[in-house]
């Protein structure tokens, strides 16, 4: 996704912006022996269901009729859990020439709250699976169910939990349009949308603690470790995370080795001055770094797994309602 660079090295500093060697992750079991108290219960099986139904409509393209109407489900789900909903609407263009209409939909958990929690992932597909191993199917639209669609989930499903037992801080929920209409050769191609929001934030002088990208958060196998950019720009969010998995029991899924270098949402946002990390399963076996269908028509939900939505997904609840 957005890859600029994917790189591995032998890991000797494991808490900086090192370049380490990522292992391999068995997703049999969401639970390591030391598990602390969870104030909220995250549901991975309704996070499940919510990649379901994104998945359902089709592959999410700008400009079609499944991104049209995901869009609406969208903005529904975020006005039910939310107490405030803003819906930025756009056009921005792409590298190839095109004018896309794209949305970014925004909700705000106690908007009035000065501390505050970003959360943010993009909603949109890829609109050719460029990376399949069939060459003709490389014009066909990629599904997403975890590029994309896992991510969304999941703040989807913390929303429906704090609109439940609501934080002490506030948290914003931004989803993103046009992220993946990219191209390697241009890095700035990536992120539209984010990079539309950048520079028409939905709140003026809009300033939160930190933020955290979520993006590709749901496949079978997945393990997060620490990826380059988000160690440089903001390690001390990086480690608060990763050591709040740890205690949740979930550091089988977050190791403390460096990943890879990734262009994504959260280079905009750190460009912002917002200091903010990126969760994404980056994978050393494979031909791409990521899991086997990345930007491929295989990226359909078999590739799930509810098991690793309810690891991220409580972690990050763990981290709102430890402030």
């Amino acid at each position: 996704m957005r890859l600029k660079f994917f790189l591995y090295f032998t890991a000797i500093i494991a808490l900086v912006g090192c370049k380490a060697q990522k292992q391999a992750s068995d997703s049999n079991s969401a639970s390591d022996s030391a598990t602390a108290t969870a104030v909220v219960d995250f549901d991975g099986n309704n996070a499940y269901n919510l990649v379901k139904v994104q998945c359902d409509f089709g592959p999410r393209v700008p400009g079609t009729p499944a991104h049209s109407k995901c869009a609406e489900w969208l903005e529904q789900q975020l006005r039910d859990y939310c107490d405030s909903t803003i819906v930025q609407e756009a056009q921005v263009t792409t590298f190839d020439g095109k004018t896309l209409n794209i949305k970014n939909l925004i909700g705000s958990i106690n908007p009035d709250a000065d501390n505050r929690i970003l959360l943010l992932a993009h909603w949109d597909c890829r609109p050719w699976a460029d990376n399949d191993p069939d060459p003709a199917k490389h014009k066909e639209p990629v599904m997403g169910a975890n590029d994309a669609a896992s991510g969304v989930a999941v703040l989807l499903e913390l929303a429906r939990v704090m609109n439940n037992k609501k934080p002490t801080v506030g948290v914003d929920i931004l989803l993103t349009d046009a992220e993946d209409w990219g191209t390697n050769n241009v890095e700035e191609s990536w992120a539209l949308g984010t990079q539309y929001w950048a520079k028409h934030p939905h709140v003026e002088g809009y300033s939160p603690r930190f933020g955290i990208l979520l993006d590709m958060v749901g496949a079978k196998g997945a393990k997060f470790s620490k990826e380059i950019q988000s160690m440089q720009y903001a390690p001390s969010v990086v480690n608060e995370v990763w050591d709040m998995a740890q205690q949740s029991g979930y550091g089988s899924y977050f190791d403390n080795n460096a990943g890879g270098a990734i262009t994504d949402d959260h280079i905009v946002v750190n460009q912002m001055g917002i200091k903010c990390i990126d969760i994404i399963d980056m994978r050393q076996d494979g031909n791409t770094g990521f899991f086997d269908g990345w930007h491929t028509t295989s990226d359909t939900l078999d590739k799930i797994d509810p098991t690793v939505l309810k690891v991220v997904g409580q972690t990050i609840a763990n981290v709102i309602y430890s402030y």
